[in-house]
């Protein structure tokens, strides 16, 4: 079910898309780490951000 309303919206992208990714082992880490949680990697990304994917 799709998400209309804009509040709500903006939450659901903070909580799905606002992670950082582990290069080495693939892990989503919290926005503020600076150490992978899984593996101790600080080769960390962004989250990419596809937005408007249909299938």
């Amino acid at each position: 079910m799709p998400v209309t309303d804009p509040t709500l919206l903006k939450i659901v992208e903070s909580r799905l898309l606002d992670r950082l990714v582990c290069r080495k082992c693939g892990a989503r880490n919290p926005p503020g780490a600076t150490k992978c949680r899984r593996c101790r990697s600080r080769n960390l990304r962004p989250k990419k951000k596809r937005i408007g994917i249909k299938k």
